[in-house]
């Protein structure tokens, strides 16, 4: 069972839990080890398997150079929306402890990094503690409040993949 812990608020967001441009941060508790978790992440087939819930993220449109300054990329078919690319740079892998990579989508402007995604992945009694946290100042509060919505379906996929 996948349980999550409260985190309306972080650091930098208002009294109404709104978001601002500090970003987001989720946390979650999932039934495997870091391990497992740690590669839900990294392994292109896994990764596929969750990231973008219900949408198809077909196998041979996922790319994963899984070591610092390596690439990934990913297209997602979503239905009435078409394909939606992401892509983005792995900043550290710790294995299975901790990643920090960049993400942008097929809108984002060019001349800009992107987001700065951090997961980290501590094991509790077989179980593993994943806290996730975007940021980078590149969105408005609004479309942070969105992405942490679609996180939250994301991660419920992974939760649904992990009892697989």
């Amino acid at each position: 069972m996948s349980t999550e812990k409260n985190t309306d608020r972080t650091p930098g967001e208002n009294a109404e839990g709104t978001g601002t441009q500090g970003g987001i941060s989720v946390t979650r508790v999932l039934d495997a080890p870091p391990e497992r978790v740690f590669r839900a992440w990294t392994t292109p087939e896994q990764f596929a398997a969750w990231y973008g819930g219900d949408a198809e993220a077909p196998l041979d449109r996922v790319t994963m150079d899984v070591r610092p300054g390596g690439e990934w990329s990913l297209v997602l078919l979503v239905p009435d929306h078409g394909e939606m690319p992401f892509h983005g740079v792995y900043r550290e892998v710790n294995a299975p402890g901790r990643l920090v990579l960049t993400l942008k989508d097929g809108g984002a402007p060019e001349d800009i990094e992107g987001e700065i995604v951090t997961v980290t992945f501590a094991g509790v009694g077989g179980r593993t503690e994943m806290v996730f946290h975007q940021g980078g100042g590149n969105l408005s509060a609004e479309q942070y409040q969105q992405a942490r919505g679609g996180w939250e379906i994301f991660f419920d996929t992974l939760a649904q993949v992990l009892r697989g």
